[in-house]
């Protein structure tokens, strides 16, 4: 199943490109729904890097959700759009491939969040907590932008 969700961000597209790249961004755009620590013992990098990245996630930072594998690449697209993907799994989820598009739109950006989750049976289930936590991360996001604080994930 699918979950798309588009927003229209007060900030130019290089910072919002920046930011993304950035674990410090991501922990900060999920709380309180989500929180994630490294699983080996070592500091977060300040960029993405390509390549798999286990968490530990906890809904609302106490319910243990076990361990998530955050894989990431850099899909090459045409010009005026960037894109990063997770294309992440788990023992629960068995695929939870997310796609961020971020596109200059006059002097902001137009920003997208696709992911495509497979769960078994828990599918519907896991849907139904993509669609409100993408759309609270998009929720932050328009904060920060709004807010001239996102250049500080940058």
């Amino acid at each position: 199943m699918i979950v798309q969700l588009e927003t229209l961000l007060d900030s130019p597209a290089s910072e919002c490109i920046a930011a993304v790249m950035t674990p410090a961004l991501l922990q900060h755009v999920a709380s309180p729904w989500l929180s994630f620590e490294r699983v080996a013992d070592s500091e977060w990098p300040a960029r993405w890097e390509p390549g798999p990245f286990p968490v530990r996630m906890k809904l609302f930072g106490w319910l243990p959700l076990g361990v998530q594998t955050i894989d990431i690449s850099v899909p090459v697209v045409g010009r005026g759009t960037f894109r990063v993907r997770d294309n992440g799994h788990s023992a629960l989820i068995e695929r939870w491939d997310h796609l961020v598009s971020i596109e200059a739109v006059g002097s902001g950006t137009r920003y997208t969040d696709r992911v495509d989750i497979r769960a078994g049976w828990r599918t519907p289930f896991v849907w139904l907590f993509a669609r409100g936590f993408y759309a609270h991360r998009q929720r932050r996001w328009r904060r920060l932008a709004a807010s001239g604080d996102l250049a500080g994930f940058a």
